[in-house]
């Protein structure tokens, strides 16, 4: 049973993903991935949240299964970020590419720990 939350969250993330990230990228006229950067950020900040709320006893395992694993699984993407990164560095943007590794992560660890204040300040 609990597969099936994971299709779920996923059936709603994957979709999520793709339409954020052209909603973003059709309003910047820039070589920068903003498109994933914001559903990689968003997604952070939401399992921050989550966890916060799972460390308070607030989130059951299913919705962790559902929001977690599915939803932010499909949401966040480590590959496109990666490829991306890539394309940058071998079209010679190379400030982009380091700028875009850079700010993923320091954004993404961010998000996770102002997600996790989040969390654990709403249900704690």
């Amino acid at each position: 049973m609990n597969w099936l939350l994971v299709i779920a969250g996923a059936a709603v993330g994957a979709p999520m993903r793709y339409l954020a990230d052209r909603a973003v990228q059709s309003r910047h006229d820039s070589v920068f991935p903003w498109g994933t950067f914001l559903v990689n950020v968003a997604g952070c900040l939401v399992l921050g949240a989550l966890t916060g709320a799972a460390v308070e006893g607030a989130a059951s395992s299913h919705l962790q299964l559902l929001v977690g694993t599915g939803l932010c699984g499909a949401l966040t993407t480590y590959s496109t970020f990666s490829y991306e990164t890539l394309r940058l560095a071998e079209s010679g943007a190379k400030a982009y590419a380091a700028g875009n590794a850079l700010l993923s992560v320091v954004a993404g660890l961010g998000a996770a720990f102002a997600g996790v204040t989040l969390g654990t300040s709403v249900w704690g």
